[in-house]
């Protein structure tokens, strides 16, 4: 298992980024849906864990056959689609990925939002994660893959007529007012020899590159979003989920059941994990019986957010 911490800071404070975020992630799976893959979201609903308090429980689908590496699609089917369940009891969020056919893989990211510059060595409360396993990603001069890079997103140039904030120079998490830290502690395991090293690497290789992306548009689009209040985005959430959803959808049926059929199962469940979080103090949703259906029995957790 490989397990690593990021921390990604923003000129944002921790209530800003609740919405920031929200609006974010909507607009980005959006924009990403289309030609048979994307996000399609199953599930979307209040939850409340006792120690977190209210919360959001989402469930999506995220079609990307073709993201995947040329060894990976050796041994992975033309078409699939991973789950993310995600608990947003914010500024704390659990997100867990599964993925039906691959039961030795599996993925955990548990996030924390804090007010400070990342300096929170034990921001989860339990053991410190070793200094060698930590990662500053700068929003500001990281590289991200060409195909992501935009000028309107790129943090030198921008700067926000809403707040004036902006643009962002280097050394800025140092003194900038105000800044958040978004930690993220994420375990990744692929149990399959001869693979494991290269695909928790490749996993890891590809959080980082989310990340920044998502963190950089979530500060470049703030005079979209500043000012919404919670109900405000949770409309535009709405609204962005039917659409994505009526482009991965109607992709699918134009493709024909050779490719865009979807698998037999409707989700993959790890009742080890479903224990796990229930002691966690998690609500999670009822599961159907699996006895008699066709969802396959022992199946892969993905474990992560977006968050």
């Amino acid at each position: 298992m490989l397990m690593k911490e990021y921390r990604i800071c923003m000129p944002l404070t921790v209530d800003e980024y609740r919405i920031g975020q929200l609006y974010m992630i909507s607009k980005h799976s959006c924009e990403q849906s289309g030609g048979g893959e994307g996000v399609e979201v199953v599930t979307n609903e209040p939850d409340t864990h006792p120690q977190h308090g209210p919360g959001q429980l989402t469930e999506k689908r995220i079609y990307l056959s073709s993201k995947l590496p040329s060894w990976a699609k050796a041994f992975v089917p033309r078409f699939f689609y991973v789950t993310e369940k995600a608990w947003n009891f914010y500024p704390y969020t659990i997100t867990e990925y599964s993925v039906s056919f691959l039961p030795r893989f599996s993925i955990r990211i548990e996030t924390r939002f804090e007010n400070n510059n990342g300096n929170n060595d034990n921001v989860f409360g339990d053991t410190p994660t070793p200094a060698e396993n930590v990662s500053f990603l700068d929003i500001l001069s990281d590289p991200i893959p060409e195909k992501h890079y935009k000028e309107t997103e790129d943090l030198s140039q921008w700067q926000s007529s809403k707040t004036c904030r902006g643009p962002l120079e280097e050394g800025w998490r140092d003194h900038h007012e105000p800044i958040m830290c978004s930690y993220k502690r994420v375990q990744c395991s692929f149990e399959v020899y001869g693979f494991q090293t290269k695909t928790e690497e490749f996993i890891h290789r590809n959080i980082k590159d989310i990340l920044l992306v998502g963190h950089r548009q979530a500060v470049a689009w703030i005079d979209e979003w500043h000012g919404l209040s919670l109900e405000e985005v949770r409309q535009y959430e709405q609204t962005m989920q039917e659409k994505t959803n009526s482009k991965v959808k109607s992709s699918h049926n134009s493709t024909g059941p050779q490719v865009g059929a979807r698998p037999a199962f409707s989700r993959s469940i790890s009742v080890t994990d479903e224990r796990s979080l229930r002691k966690m103090g998690v609500t999670t949703a009822a599961m159907p019986d699996t006895s008699d259906s066709s969802v396959p029995h022992g199946p892969l957790r993905l474990n992560s957010t977006p968050e």
